[in-house]
């Protein structure tokens, strides 16, 4: 029995642990935006864009539940950029608190950035523009890491599949305390 409760923590421990992993979906519109002199790629970015002068941009405000490695993928149908910043995003001094912009691979191509380290609690704040002046129009962000991401007032909901084990191993643990209960209940009555 004892072996039947550890097996249905040790489950509800990585199921939990599972559940924190999350992708969060951002989508968004910089036509008719405020605009900006955007940085160049760079962890962190050093310098300012002599191209992209008065790029159109969104901010997209958000914190993870967990600290680790996250991932940004910003597709669209212009040229993009993608820049994320730590605690502000000021648009007059863009370097200001910048972790890293990355430009794309072409025209109407998607901008990327790969295992960024983030904190949990911090906040943070995508940018999502286009390369030149005259890049701007929808786009969509995706964020995915080892926790939820949570901005705005969207939060992260976990996946049905997720939820399924989840309730999975909350019974298994219901179960083992019951019939943990039922034999020390024997064992009083002996």
């Amino acid at each position: 029995m004892k072996l039947f409760v550890g097996l249905a923590l040790a489950l509800s421990t990585a199921l939990a642990t599972h559940a924190l992993a999350a992708t969060m979906v951002f989508t968004g519109d910089t036509t008719g935006g405020l605009t900006y002199n955007r940085p160049l790629s760079g962890r962190p970015p050093s310098t300012l864009s002599a191209v992209g002068t008065a790029v159109r941009f969104v901010v997209t405000p958000f914190t993870v539940t967990q600290s680790g490695n996250y991932n940004f993928n910003n597709s669209s149908d212009h040229d993009s950029f993608l820049g994320v910043h730590q605690n502000a995003f000021v648009s007059s001094t863009p370097l200001l608190n910048a972790l890293a912009y990355d430009d794309d691979a072409g025209p109407g191509s998607d901008s990327s950035i790969s295992a960024l380290a983030l904190s949990s609690g911090v906040s943070y704040f995508a940018v999502s523009s286009g390369f030149a002046n005259t890049d701007f129009g929808s786009f969509t962000l995706t964020i995915d890491g080892p926790g939820n991401i949570l901005g705005g007032s969207s939060a992260a909901v976990p996946e049905p599949t997720t939820w399924a084990m989840m309730i999975a191993g909350f019974g298994m643990i219901g179960f083992g305390l019951r019939s943990r209960r039922k034999q020390a209940v024997r064992v009083t009555y002996a």
